[in-house]
């Protein structure tokens, strides 16, 4: 069929010229403009979304952070408001607001593979954005909204389709773990066509200050220099604080951070608790065996190796003797095997941790439900059958699991077990505000990890007071890792803003 572009409107036109008539009926002419002019978004102040989301009602500070970033940052953002406090509300809002204004119609979110399905579950219940989960056998081309894990978009043939699409949108969940320019994940992001951009993250530091900066330049280049200027001005181990003032005014200006505190919101208390624990006479041998390895042959003289072993007896005889059988092969000398054997015929021969033993007085205590993080599997294994040795139930939480373990483990949690025993994998995408007690068992070197661990459980809904309960082993690596953590958050809150408790440096009664 032929569609043609009727003209019969030039008869009338010309007709009402020539004889000076009306063009059209006032009153038509009235209503239609009025409906244009409701009908227009005449400025970028307020969201206009908001009536069309009747199934959420943002808290104050996610509906300023949405504003913020429309009207002020022009939709390239670092959202990193505090765990629980729903950056990816405000997310939401910042894509539904910018579709409405026809602003954006392609949106790519990229995000860890256990948080996809929950990206999903909201953009759809809460915002109406029908966003997909990305297939291999997808042609992007026909998808506006796609959700992928960042593991699967940054590998061929799938970051090439990506690569091909011009995207409106932009979306990084747990941003801080693209780190640096050397990273695939950096570059992969760095390289993608788009408009907009919001990177995701409670924890814009990890472990130094220039893990920010390049965030920072990922969404607007030369913002606080290059890389040559920021190391010279910022990154001198002095403090000062008027330099500190403008590098926190530099950043605030792409990022938003909310602190609980600061919400309105009534929110439960945090309480963190030092619990030293002192070895007995044959673990604190063991420990100094162990750490004389260094001395005994060259396989241990890496100091990695060393920390490694040392930080493994603090949490368990188990994570040591795996450790300590690997490298037993690539002993050479008589004398060397016989030093690693004497060693491990050691550990097998402790009756028990006296970190165990003291994180199994705490559940007792609590009388509740209680999250046990520890650095090593072989230490969750430890615990797991330590504790059912003491009449405590409990499952295991890791990042082997399936997604569909990982809701099975959650469901036993809730409904039956006492005790999560979780690794670092345990604190990323899981919201468990039906437990109020963690037990950080192994303290780990980076103090957004603990931040991250407190947060599964200190976020939006909990009812109760929070107890964190800090284990850390007297004159031994530990001591090393509390102060390195301290420094760590010193840094932080000098450049980002105060953090909430994570750690205490002195005992404190429990």
């Amino acid at each position: 069929m032929l569609i043609e572009r009727s003209s019969s409107w030039k008869e009338g036109f010309i007709k009402r010229l020539e004889n000076h008539e009306p063009w059209d009926s006032s009153t038509l002419y009235n209503m239609s403009y009025a409906i244009t002019k409701n009908n227009l978004i005449t400025d970028f102040t307020g969201l206009q979304s908001l009536a069309y989301l009747p199934n959420i009602k943002p808290l104050p500070h996610q509906l300023q952070a949405a504003e913020r970033v429309i009207e002020q940052m022009n939709g390239k953002a670092i959202l990193a408001d505090e765990v629980g406090l729903g950056k990816t509300i405000e997310a939401g809002l910042i894509i539904k607001e910018y579709m409405l204004r026809g602003l954006v119609k392609k949106v790519l979110i990229l995000v860890p593979a256990s948080l996809v399905n929950q990206w999903i579950e909201e953009l759809y219940t809460k915002f109406h954005i029908p966003a997909l989960l990305y297939k291999k056998n997808y042609e992007l081309d026909y998808v506006d909204v796609v959700v992928m894990s960042m593991d699967t978009a940054k590998r061929s043939p799938h970051k090439e389709k990506i690569f091909a699409q011009d995207y409106d949108l932009i979306i990084v969940d747990e941003a801080h773990k693209l780190k640096n320019h050397k990273t695939i994940s950096y570059e992969f992001v760095k390289s993608l066509k788009k408009k907009f951009c919001l990177l995701l993250t409670a924890t814009p530091i990890q472990n130094d200050i220039f893990e920010l900066f390049y965030l920072v330049t990922l969404l607007k280049q030369g913002h606080l220099g290059n890389y040559e200027e920021f190391s010279a001005v910022f990154s001198t181990k002095v403090r000062d604080e008027e330099r500190d003032g403008y590098l926190r005014e530099l950043v605030s200006q792409v990022m938003v951070r909310n602190r609980r505190q600061d919400t309105g919101v009534e929110w439960s208390t945090r309480k963190v608790h030092a619990i030293p624990i002192t070895f007995t006479d044959k673990e604190k041998q063991v420990y100094a065996a162990v750490s004389n390895l260094k001395n005994i042959s060259s396989v241990f003289s890496d100091a990695f190796s060393t920390m490694t072993l040392q930080r493994e007896m603090c949490s368990s005889p188990d994570a040591t003797i795996g450790t300590l059988m690997k490298l037993r092969q690539e002993c050479k000398q008589p004398e060397e095997i016989t030093y690693v054997e004497k060693i491990l015929g050691q550990l097998e021969s402790l009756p028990l941790h006296s970190k165990a033993k003291k994180a199994t007085e705490l559940i007792i205590q609590a009388k509740d439900k209680v999250i046990i993080f520890t650095e090593y599997r072989m230490t969750q294994l430890y615990l797991s059958d330590y504790l059912y040795a003491n009449g405590i139930s409990n499952v295991i939480f890791n990042g082997k699991l399936s997604k569909s373990s990982r809701e099975w483990i959650k469901h036993l949690f809730k409904q039956q077990a006492q005790v999560l025993i979780a690794t670092e994998s345990g604190a990323e995408g899981i919201n468990l505000q039906f437990c109020h007690h963690v037990i950080n068992y192994d303290l780990p070197w980076n103090p957004m990890k603990l931040e991250q661990r407190i947060g599964r459980v200190h976020r939006l809904g909990q009812e109760h007071d929070v107890q964190i309960y800090n284990l850390a082993v007297k004159d031994t690596i530990d001591d090393h890792v509390m102060n390195v953590l301290q420094g760590k958050i010193d840094t932080f809150e000098q450049v980002v803003g105060e953090l909430d408790d994570i750690l205490v440096m002195k005992e404190q009664s429990v």
